[in-house]
């Protein structure tokens, strides 16, 4: 599973992940991730932070250990901007608001997160980017890294992810979900395939400074094809 590489330096490698691939070995004992075939082209590779397996989009690496602790302190003193396109369930009532809830882990569920009194302070921005009937289009910032923070954000404000198994209504968006008894399947197979099976989220921007430099520098991810398949389905639907 290839990745896209956006930028190289001595100091610092900027990619697009695709969605499916994870950004470290999991749990599970699944070996392959974008750590480990940055690891074989370039070395040693340091992890400034993650994205969820089935989230596209940009991530940072650092290539020594003084770049890593640079870029970690903006991470965690939040001058690193990170910017996301989330397509949600529902049609947000305010054109852009924040939502500050502490997450932690669920209390029953391993792997999922929750809000929780006791968990970390945790911050989102989100603004409307284009609406649609039954959904909406964001632009998301996010202040704090935790895990899974806009799909568990966004779900405690009653807009879940369009698409997301483990926090959402749906795992996979079908197209008969927009054209309902007009919709017709494929001339040799009932088995509707979804347009897009994996969470509608992607990390579209990040802002940060070079580690040496100081240089403010951006980068941007074009939506990947299943994202904007799915975005003009619903610019038709909404005619």
């Amino acid at each position: 599973m290839n990745y896209e590489l956006l930028h190289e330096d001595d100091d610092l490698l900027v990619v697009n992940k695709p969605a499916g691939l994870l950004t470290i070995p999991d749990r599970n004992g699944e070996k392959d991730s974008l750590h480990a075939q940055l690891e074989r082209k370039y070395g040693k590779v340091f992890i400034v932070h993650r994205l969820d397996r089935e989230t596209s989009g940009i991530l940072c690496f650092a290539r020594n250990e003084t770049a890593h602790r640079h870029l970690s302190m903006q991470m965690e003193h939040h001058t690193a901007d990170k910017y996301y396109t989330a397509l949600v369930d529902g049609e947000l009532h305010h054109e852009e608001g924040e939502i500050d809830k502490p997450i932690g882990e669920h209390a029953s569920i391993p792997g999922k997160m929750s809000i929780r009194m006791t968990g970390k302070p945790s911050l989102t921005f989100y603004r409307v980017a284009e609406r649609f009937k039954r959904f909406t289009l964001a632009d998301v910032l996010i202040k704090t890294g935790r895990t899974h923070q806009i799909r568990i954000h966004f779900q405690s404000i009653g807009y879940p992810l369009a698409v997301d198994a483990l926090y959402g209504r749906r795992p996979g968006f079908l197209l008969s979900e927009l054209k309902g008894k007009s919709y017709k399947s494929g001339k040799f197979s009932d088995d509707e395939r979804p347009i897009m099976e994996r969470t509608s989220l992607h990390a579209a921007r990040l802002k940060l400074d070079h580690p040496k430099t100081g240089l403010r520098m951006e980068f941007q991810a074009e939506l990947p094809k299943d994202f904007a398949a799915l975005l003009n389905q619903l610019r038709k639907w909404n005619r």
